[in-house]
């Protein structure tokens, strides 16, 4: 199964009674093992959680830290970026880069690289202790 097709059926799991905007993520570590994760939301938070914060999450949770690829993908007319949280987050487990695959449900897609989705992200070399 694709990195893509993993996104996509996770994406079919995604709770979004507000939005109805069903988003998945997977993505492979550099050991190969694949991680999903969809958007779920709920009636205090309406925004819900993220695909991609849910995919990272079970990731770490399984004791990986590197992200080698990603794949998000979302019933929408052109391929969806992650929001600004999850950039954040992908560039926390990612190098610049990591290419990061968005699609939509209709087989359109866009490769970009981590640095292009967060140019100038936030890293522990900022904290140095210069």
């Amino acid at each position: 199964m694709s990195l893509m097709d993993a996104a996509r059926t996770v994406r079919d799991n995604a709770y979004a009674p507000y939005s109805n905007f069903k988003v998945g993520a997977a993505l492979r570590t550099d050991t190969g093992t694949v991680y999903a994760g969809c958007n779920v939301e709920n009636a205090a938070y309406p925004e819900g959680t993220c695909a991609e914060a849910g995919a990272i999450a079970a990731m770490c949770a399984a004791g990986e830290r590197t992200v080698a690829e990603v794949a998000v993908i979302a019933d929408c007319p052109v391929p969806v970026p992650p929001c600004g949280g999850c950039r954040q987050k992908i560039a926390e487990f990612a190098a610049p880069d990591v290419v990061v695959t968005l699609g939509t449900t209709d087989g359109a897609t866009l490769r970009m690289t981590v640095a292009e989705l967060l140019p100038g992200a936030f890293t522990p070399a900022h904290m140095a202790d210069g």
